[in-house]
């Protein structure tokens, strides 16, 4: 009679139960890190949106309409309707889990004298928690969010949020 090498049954549901407890440990904890990700992410954008409007500011002598008019789609052509200045994904609205909307305000001679820039994540808990925003004073703020909200604040919002730090 040979001698069968191999695992019995009960080894191979050890080793499954092990497997599943390991990723029952890590699973919360890599949602948590991509959140955070997500938000610095977040961050990191409204500062390049900032920085993008004071680039728009010296070019056409206002800031931008909507955050469209700061990006434009390749092979882009400059103009004050596609300023070419931010990559299309955050001109388009949306990148790294946030949702994101700036809009120009005080129109003179045709040109935005101020503007706004608001983010909110995509789906609450999951891409994101805070709210974040920043105007053309270029301080960016930031909001708990205890309300779950999705949609991107706005300037009278924006004034009641505390200042990152």
């Amino acid at each position: 009679m040979k001698h069968q090498a191999g695992f019995t049954l009960i080894e191979m549901l050890v080793v499954v139960a092990i497997i599943l407890i390991i990723a029952a440990i890590t699973i919360p904890s890599m949602t948590a890190a991509k959140v955070h990700a997500d938000e610095a992410s977040a961050v990191a954008s409204i500062r390049a949106i900032n920085q993008a409007e004071v680039s728009y500011m010296a070019a056409y002598g206002g800031y931008a309409e909507s955050l469209a008019n700061l990006g434009g789609a390749e092979p882009c052509t400059r103009s004050s309707t596609t300023a070419c200045i931010l990559d299309e994904s955050l001109a388009g609205g949306e990148k790294s889990g946030y949702n994101f909307a700036a809009v120009g305000s005080n129109p003179s001679d045709g040109m935005s004298q101020s503007y706004f820039v608001g983010a909110a994540p995509v789906v609450f808990d999951r891409t994101g928690k805070r709210l974040f925003c920043s105007s053309d004073k270029g301080v960016i703020r930031v909001d708990p969010n205890t309300t779950g909200s999705t949609i991107p604040p706005d300037a009278e919002q924006c004034a009641g949020f505390k200042a990152l730090q």
